[in-house]
């Protein structure tokens, strides 16, 4: 049984404290599992609805700026790292070098110039919960002068290796998940662009 409007769990933050209100549990009567063949009991139906409370901590930045067309990166300026200056895609927030905390980078210019599918993977089947169109084309994209690849989606043509794609950004009702954030090759035209997706 599906939750209405009213008992969806939203949860605000006030006073610094979370403050959920609504329902985000809702158990529905077991139902039996019979065997029709050998006419006996299998099991039962465990039937939930959960709404589960995810904290984005010091990552909310990254996820808010994909809202707003902003990719950010970090980059490690410690001194004393071996690999100062090294930029990493996706935003982390400590160096996995030092453990030192990181500085926020806006890399939406860089990918916008230099991005390039490194390697695809298409799929026709997915879990659970997946909320993209079939198929999916699974793009590992990376840009100049950044030490780690990106996993995204590309939405628009077929995927190749080396192909340069630019980044678009779901800013018309943003989920603030990676979903906002996706891939089209290199000259697509504003109006081949999902709905509510920019440049």
């Amino acid at each position: 049984m599906p939750k209405t409007e009213n008992e969806k769990g939203i949860v605000e933050i006030v006073d610094g404290k979370y403050k959920p209100s609504g329902t985000f549990h809702i158990i529905e009567k077991n139902q039996p599992i019979f065997d029709k063949d050998a006419n006996k009991l299998a099991g039962v139906t465990n039937p939930r609805d959960m709404t589960y409370i995810h904290s984005y901590g010091g990552e909310a930045m990254f996820f808010e700026s994909l809202g707003k067309g902003k990719l950010i990166a970090t980059r490690c300026d410690n001194d004393n790292c071996e690999f100062k200056g090294s930029i990493y895609m996706p935003f982390r927030i400590y160096c996995p070098d030092c453990l030192r905390k990181m500085t926020p980078l806006n890399l939406t210019e860089i990918a916008r110039k230099t991005a390039k599918v490194h390697s695809y993977i298409i799929t026709h089947r997915s879990g659970a919960f997946n909320t993209l169109d079939l198929p999916i084309k699974f793009i590992n994209v990376e840009f100049d002068n950044v030490v780690t690849i990106l996993m995204s989606y590309l939405v628009v043509g077929e995927p190749e290796i080396g192909k340069r794609v630019v980044p678009i950004f779901r800013t018309k009702n943003p989920t603030y998940t990676i979903t906002d954030l996706a891939f089209v090759p290199e000259g697509t035209l504003k109006s081949e662009l999902p709905e509510g997706f920019t440049f």
